[in-house]
């Protein structure tokens, strides 16, 4: 089947497809309406962008009926507007890199806390393998809300030695990713009481909290399903190569030096996976585009 379309119904899915055309706007203009009629006289103002967003993405799931929201925050989390769900089932904080900074601040650590404030008393929470100054801010943050933290095992302990994972998404930072994906899975079917969710691998003793600020979480066998997941994932733009005759497009939106970095080693890997014309005729076009604050420059030195 063709890809969907990437646009503003990319962001609001259901069953993984974007919601269709008459969909979005009918929830569109039924919560649009609704705060106009609503709105403060004295600051009249509707929400930005964002904001309306996520007002109309609670209101499609919750008229849908979806049996579980998966919510991505904006930036930073502990004043995101996504932050306003007050028990989520599970919580997960992917790796830390330096976006935002004239909101967020401008340090790993500053980064952390606003993390570390979607943490919610009592809800389990996971991250992944992150610097130690860091990942002591996640922990604080977590014992002064009073969540369980845990750090994911690498993805390698989910193979268990037999079958290496196959992932839908190309670059080795994916791998971190699919582990803490695996993890809030879980979390979620144990909620459900589902059976058959693959055995745990028990920590061995000693290692919970050897040098580590936070405990390790079991490793476990995947499902057949989560197999599957992990393998057919596909987010365009990301890491994307797009043959069209003569031209190969190389798309990908990173934004951040970490994540250019990645980006430079997934290029670097897939331009040689690539049958290269013999003639040197084959046509390379970089397109780069930052917007806000960020450190162009230091981006496009990465890229050079």
């Amino acid at each position: 089947p063709p890809p969907p379309p990437v646009g503003v119904r990319g962001r609001i899915r259901i069953n993984g497809q974007p919601i269709s055309k008459e969909l979005f706007s009918k929830y569109f203009w039924l919560v649009y309406n609704r705060l106009e009629e609503t709105k403060d006289p004295v600051h009249a103002s509707m929400p930005a962008y964002f904001r309306f967003l996520t007002i109309m993405a609670f209101h499609v799931f919750l008229q849908e009926k979806v049996d579980l929201a998966v919510v991505e925050v904006g930036i930073g989390g502990a004043y995101d507007c996504t932050n306003i769900i007050r028990a989520p089932v599970v919580c997960g904080v992917s790796s830390l890199g330096i976006d935002h900074t004239s909101i967020l601040g401008d340090t790993m650590e500053k980064i952390a806390w606003q993390k570390g404030g979607i943490f919610k008393p009592g809800v389990p929470a996971f991250t992944v393998a992150q610097p130690e100054r860091p990942l002591e801010v996640l922990r604080d943050r977590a014992q002064e809300r009073e969540c369980l933290l845990y750090l994911c095992p690498e993805l390698d302990a989910f193979e268990g030695g037999r079958r290496v994972l196959e992932l839908g998404l190309a670059g080795t930072h994916q791998r971190s990713n699919a582990a803490l994906a695996l993890q809030l899975a879980r979390t979620w079917l144990q909620r459900r009481s589902c059976q058959g969710l693959g055995e745990l691998k028990e920590v061995p003793p000693g290692t919970e909290l050897a040098g580590r600020p936070v405990p390790l979480a079991p490793a476990f066998q995947p499902t057949d399903a989560m197999i599957q997941g992990l393998r057919d994932t596909e987010w365009l733009g990301r890491t994307q190569v797009l043959p069209r005759g003569p031209v190969t497009w190389y798309l990908d939106g990173a934004h951040t030096t970490s994540s250019v970095q990645a980006c430079v080693r997934w290029f670097r890997q897939a331009a040689l996976n690539q049958d290269k014309p013999h003639d040197g005729s084959e046509v390379r076009v970089l397109l780069f585009n930052a917007t806000g604050d960020r450190d162009m420059a230091a981006l496009l030195k990465l890229l050079l």
